[in-house]
């Protein structure tokens, strides 16, 4: 792989605002920003430009090396054929196998080392599942055409990065599904990701309580000392610099997130409130684990605003330019 190895952009839910993301991405692009293409219909790309009066020229390309040079002066595309017409704001299952195959090509392309990483414009879970989808989202799916590796999801921005040890259950799931051994196995791959993707040479850990107040010894639950307590024990064993159950009210003000470098969370809201509210629009989702760069906006396809030309490239730029940052300390 060459310094100049482009980054890969998904296709998404063509009826959601993936595709306006990528189009603004493009025409906000800096001279030093890492060359990307998308993987999507490039007749789609033109005639939604057109329709949000943004002036993107659209070029295909035949393979990922040609995209430094298209780069310059055109979104280059990789095509990836829509089986339907694609009607904004009305998923269709039908095209659900043309959003599948953009994040297999990108997967590909990505063990076979001819881009930096990718970066995924978002899916709707629903409509991929209608069409026979079997996966919770897209990291579980990234993971098993990884090889079946063992990922976790990080959500990060400048100021915080966040792992949520259970994901997309309900929080009465979340809770009995919640074990040391989860805790410890997202500690482990929280570090070994903050080493190898953010460059932090000794990762700092805390790790949220679950209850109010840390359990209050036990008044209010007992899973912090049954549950929490014990895998922070055994990742300090490991040699990981973990600290915790902390009560979480009290976790992520200003001067608390100078003493860490991430926190593991029990469940889904409590990683992402907290990110969301420091930094709504340039959260970044980042899947740890993989063998490649993988990042993708902190948010949804928000069907309500497709089409209408308000939707807010600031995500999917933070994803480009992390992943850059990550490929970069991979030698890629």
């Amino acid at each position: 792989m060459t310094a100049t190895a482009p980054l890969a952009v998904t296709m998404g839910e063509p009826a959601g605002i993936g595709g306006e993301l990528s189009l603004k991405a493009w025409s906000l692009r800096r001279r030093d920003d890492r060359p990307f293409f998308v993987l999507d219909d490039a007749a789609r790309l033109t005639a939604l430009a057109s329709k949000l009066g943004l002036e993107v020229p659209v070029q295909n390309v035949d393979r990922p090396a040609e995209a430094a040079h298209v780069f310059k002066t055109a979104l280059p595309v990789l095509p990836v054929r829509l089986r339907a017409p694609v009607r904004t704001a009305h998923p269709d299952p039908a095209n659900a196998p043309a959003t599948l195959e953009a994040i297999e090509r990108g997967v590909e392309l990505a063990l076979a080392g001819e881009i930096a990483g990718m970066v995924t414009n978002p899916i709707q879970k629903k409509t991929l599942q209608d069409a026979g989808f079997r996966h919770p989202g897209h990291t579980e799916y990234l993971a098993e055409l990884a090889g079946g590796v063992d990922v976790a999801m990080m959500l990060a921005c400048p100021e915080l990065r966040v792992v949520p040890v259970t994901i997309h259950l309900s929080l009465a799931e979340a809770i009995r599904a919640l074990d040391s051994a989860k805790i410890v196995r997202a500690g482990r791959l929280a570090a070994a990701g903050l080493r190898s993707l953010f460059g932090i040479e000794r990762p700092r850990l805390a790790v949220a309580a679950l209850n109010p107040h840390a359990g209050e010894l036990g008044t209010m639950g007992d899973e912090e000392a049954r549950v929490i307590a014990p895998a922070v024990e055994a990742l300090r064993r490991e040699g990981i610099d973990a600290r915790g159950p902390a009560p979480a009210d009290t976790l992520f003000h200003a001067a608390a997130r100078t003493n860490y470098d991430a926190v593991l969370c029990m469940y889904h809201d409590q990683a992402l409130i907290p990110i969301k509210t420091v930094d709504f629009t340039g959260g970044v989702n980042v899947t740890l684990g993989l063998p490649f760069v993988r990042t993708s906006p902190d948010h949804g396809t928000a069907l309500d605003i497709s089409g209408t030309g308000r939707a807010d490239p600031t995500s999917l730029i933070a994803s480009l330019r992390m992943a850059d940052d990550m490929a970069r300390r991979r030698g890629s």
